[in-house]
């Protein structure tokens, strides 16, 4: 399969991909984690140039700051300035792409209500990390992620990182055992 993972700088879900075989990409403002000889299926640009490029399947990650329900307390500023809104259409625009196969992933964010309730809720304890980070899935030709690795733990590490520039770079990486389940289940189709 052609695939695009939208929105990744790490290379977490483009690499689950490429190891089953598929032609994958990420594509991401930022430039990728690793070199570019080490992987050169990175796409430093907008995604939303590239949603036409006949993709099979698109795994998405859209910025969340300003749609999680963990930042409500800022939301007026938002709105008021226009930064939900944007984000608001970047998030439909991934969502609407003209991709038969698309998962859309954020926190609990406000598009369950303006949008649609997603499809899915996923937990990294499910997939063999003891873990909690709850990662709402918008599901579009795809079906509901099976768990692979039901794991004891349920530490909250992602809310209690430390403050750092690079905080938000770490709570927003995909978990490998969640990437995995979706190249191995996903990638099947």
């Amino acid at each position: 399969m052609k695939v695009l993972v939208a929105c990744e700088y790490s290379g977490v879900v483009r690499r689950a991909f490429a190891a089953k075989g598929h032609n994958a990409w990420s594509c991401d403002l930022l430039p990728p984690e690793e070199p570019k000889q080490q992987h050169p299926n990175h796409m430093q640009c907008d995604v939303s140039i590239i949603l036409d490029n006949h993709w099979d399947l698109m795994i998405a990650h859209p910025p969340c700051t300003h749609l999680s329900v963990s930042g409500a307390r800022h939301f007026p500023a938002k709105r008021a300035d226009g930064r939900q809104q944007e984000a608001i259409d970047f998030f439909m625009e991934l969502i609407n792409a003209p991709i038969p196969k698309i998962a859309v992933e954020n926190p609990i964010c406000i598009m369950s209500t303006i949008y649609r309730k997603p499809d899915q809720i996923i937990q990294p304890w499910q997939f063999g990390h003891g873990e909690t980070k709850a990662t709402c899935l918008w599901l579009k030709g795809l079906p509901l992620l099976t768990p692979t690795n039901i794991v004891e733990g349920r530490e909250n590490r992602i809310h209690r990182m430390p403050p750092s520039k690079d905080r938000w770079k770490e709570r927003s990486r995909t978990y490998q055992g969640i990437a995995d389940a979706m190249a191995q289940q996903w990638g099947l189709l």
